[in-house]
């Protein structure tokens, strides 16, 4: 009965739901629909007033028809709609037919009301502008010259003081030049051949900020990758007025003059070196402290931009207090806030005496940070900093004390720039080991507390690589200044976070990667037996010359002393010494398998080229290790390190010290570094109850340190002995 009402419930809902999904798109096309309407009746109302040819009979319906479609075109999802039914093409006309044609536009309306319906009528086209696909169109309707002959009508009056209906048609004429421009290089043209800059730039000394702000945005637009528009801009003289601009305390008036200064120096040297001789460096480090984060954006990339103008701009950039404020930036909110002050930094970075001074007053840390992000501009400019950081050797004990090194061995870096970037910074960070910052970082090490010591053993085997530091460097580090030892304590201790463990294990496999210590044992390294007494494959248990007989499992398994003399010492005291087994006919073995004799018997009969099975590799050591066959044993040893896995590593461990196999040993503790992550969670074949913690993982470290440190010792000792020799 509950389940039938849930039932009944349930479709009732859904027949709601699908009636009110059903009303939602019915309003929505109705709304679409009204909006449609609206700008039909508008559009046509305005159509039928110019078709008369007296417009300024009319001049109230004219009026109300301009309000009535900015209503529409206010609305930004409406735009498309209005220009359907054909807005453009009837505003335009309108706007021409008020002035009395394109010339006549630039003398001032003598008809009351009219200079309110060309505010309107250009606040229209900049409405509609806004869209790429309307820009052609308002253009090719012939708009542009009547609006720049309008800005040279503002601009004729020489009045500062613009105010009223006049100021409101300047700001929104400037503004549908703005929007008609953006991004579209060839109306950017079209604006400068009709002489539309020198207006702009007059118009930037009004007193009233709106008029200053909408020409001040025309400029930027205008100069936006557009070299001849800089040119002119720069060449009428208004640098002097803009940097004015920027110590404003209108936050709107200083960010567009920001912008355009921004955009002018944008990939011209000749125009940066003018900014610059003019006096914008000071106000623009002003900027950085802003309350407009935008202002503090576009000063950050403007800061980035004269570093590299000549002379010793990165210097007196840093002098004027820029890096304060730009560190403060890289903890912002705003991601393209950040982003600006690490490319200001990474550019201001490029000087040694500032690649100090920036990790001095904190920087280092939140670049880090950045660098840790998943926004692959922020990871990029990081880098580059970064980067430029460690070109000074003095950095180098601040990157090892922040832990910097371990962090951007950890980044997942999303771009492949970042990571070459990331990779040249190691690489730098490697070669600084090589000076006498490295005396320096010892000193410390053995100075400091556990945790700066752990830092710094964790910082310098990271650094570590096959070709450097040379072998006499990593003997003073890990040996004489017991960097082996503080690593080998951490992941031996069951009280250390999981994530120093993981560092430390990390850690310790790059230093034995980096001596060599890692490097697996070849059968190649063994002594070669001489071709000449291996009887061969076809030999085994062989009666022809056969002249000893074993007893495996009840069987007998026939023999060739002269093999098995040459084989194992052994075999060479069973037969030539004063043991029973010299004479006896047969010789028992005991415990060991058919399987397993016989593949010892291959080996010795081949001179150890034989596999060795995994199923049999266990038993294999241990009748090796009896009979001191070494080629066998290091088979055994590479067979059951390729089949390690944390279930079984420690038991293989224990099989290699009770059987004397000291490569398996070392392999067996090499794999538990290389594979903390799952040795800490135990694998997939590991069962739930037998998950391992970092506790237990150090205690299964305690017992494998000591191979470990002698390995390790070991290779390094041999690489600075190589050296020497």
């Amino acid at each position: 009965m509950s389940s039938a009402s849930d039932s009944k419930r349930r479709k009732l809902d859904q027949q709601q739901q699908g009636a009110s999904g059903l009303q939602s798109r019915s309003q929505a096309m109705t709304a679409t629909s009204d909006v449609r309407a609206r700008a039909r009746r508008w559009t046509q109302q305005l159509r039928e007033l110019l078709a008369t040819g007296d417009i300024a009979s009319d001049l109230p319906a004219v009026k109300k028809g301009v309000r009535g479609l900015l209503e529409v075109c206010k609305n930004e999802e409406n735009l498309d709609d209005a220009a359907a039914e054909g807005a453009v093409g009837v505003v335009v006309p309108l706007l021409k037919k008020l002035n009395g044609g394109d010339l006549l536009a630039q003398e001032q309306p003598t008809t009351s009301g009219v200079e309110e319906l060309e505010r309107d009528i250009c606040f229209i086209l900049g409405l509609l502008a806004i869209k790429v696909e309307h820009q052609a169109a308002i253009c090719e309707a012939g708009a542009l010259p009547t609006l720049v002959s309008m800005i040279r009508r503002y601009a004729g009056k020489n009045d500062v003081n613009l105010a009223g209906v006049a100021a409101q048609t300047c700001r929104r004429t400037s503004d549908a030049i703005t929007n008609l421009a953006h991004e579209n290089n060839s109306i950017k043209n079209k604006v400068r051949q009709e002489g539309g800059i020198p207006p702009l730039v007059s118009l930037l000394h009004s007193v009233d900020p709106k008029v200053q702000r909408a020409v001040a945005g025309s400029l930027r637009t205008l100069a936006f990758k557009n070299d001849e528009n800089k040119n002119i801009i720069v060449d009428l003289g208004s640098l002097p007025l803009l940097i004015q601009m920027l110590r404003s305390d209108d936050t709107t008036i200083h960010y567009e003059a920001v912008g355009v200064i921004g955009n002018l120096v944008h990939s011209s040297a000749p125009i940066k070196r003018r900014v610059l001789e003019e006096g914008a460096l000071q106000p623009v480090i002003n900027l950085l402290s802003s309350t407009c984060t935008d202002s503090q954006r576009e000063a950050a990339l403007l800061l980035g931009q004269f570093a590299t103008a000549e002379g010793d701009y990165k210097h007196k950039i840093v002098q004027r207090g820029a890096v304060p404020p730009l560190i403060d930036m890289l903890a912002n909110d705003d991601s393209q806030l950040r982003e600006m002050a690490a490319f200001a930094l990474g550019r201001l970075a490029q000087n040694s005496d500032n690649q100090a001074g920036i990790v001095a007053q904190g920087g280092l840390s939140p670049l880090l940070d950045l660098l840790e992000t998943c926004q692959s501009n922020l990871q990029h400019n990081a880098a580059f900093a970064l980067y430029g950081l460690s070109d000074n050797e003095d950095n180098l004990l601040e990157f090892v004390r922040e832990g910097a090194v371990q962090r951007i061995n950890e980044c997942e870096l999303v771009v492949q720039a970042s990571k070459d970037c990331v990779n040249k910074l190691m690489k730098r960070l490697q070669d600084k080991l090589n000076t006498r910052i490295l005396g320096q970082l010892l000193y410390v090490m053995q100075s400091s507390q556990a945790q700066g010591k752990q830092r710094i053993a964790i910082a310098l085997s990271q650094l570590t690589t096959k070709e450097q530091p040379s072998g006499a460097q990593l003997r003073l580090m890990f040996l004489e200044k017991k960097g082996l030892d503080v690593l080998l304590e951490m992941v031996q201790d069951p009280h250390v976070p999981f994530d120093l463990q993981r560092q430390a294990a990390k850690s310790l496999f790059k230093l034995a990667e980096s001596c060599g210590a890692a490097d697996r044992a070849s059968t190649d390294d063994l002594a070669p037996q001489d071709p000449q007494t291996m009887l061969g494959t076809h030999m085994v248990n062989n009666p022809m010359s056969s002249d000893v007989t074993f007893v495996v499992e009840g069987r007998p398994f026939l023999a060739h002393k002269v093999q098995l003399l040459n084989s194992s010492e052994i075999f060479r005291t069973m037969f030539d010494g004063h043991y029973r087994e010299k004479d006896a006919a047969t010789i028992p073995i005991p415990n060991v398998r058919w399987e397993v004799w016989e593949k010892m018997m291959y080996c010795c009969y081949t001179g150890g080229k034989v596999e060795v099975p995994p199923e049999l590799a266990q038993e294999l050591l241990e009748v090796a290790d009896q009979y001191m066959l070494e080629p066998l044993k290091h088979l055994c040893e590479s067979t059951i390190t390729d089949q390690l896995a944390p279930d079984n590593v420690s038991a293989a461990f224990d099989l290699a010290e009770n059987f004397n196999a000291p490569e398996l040993s070392k392999q067996c503790a090499l794999f538990c570094l290389r594979e903390h992550a799952e040795m800490v969670k135990g694998g997939p074949a590991v069962p739930p109850s037998k998950l391992a913690s970092p506790s237990a993982y150090a205690i299964l470290m305690q017992k494998m340190a000591p191979r470990l440190r002698e390995a390790v010792t070991d290779a390094v000792n041999d690489k600075a002995n190589a050296m020497v020799s």
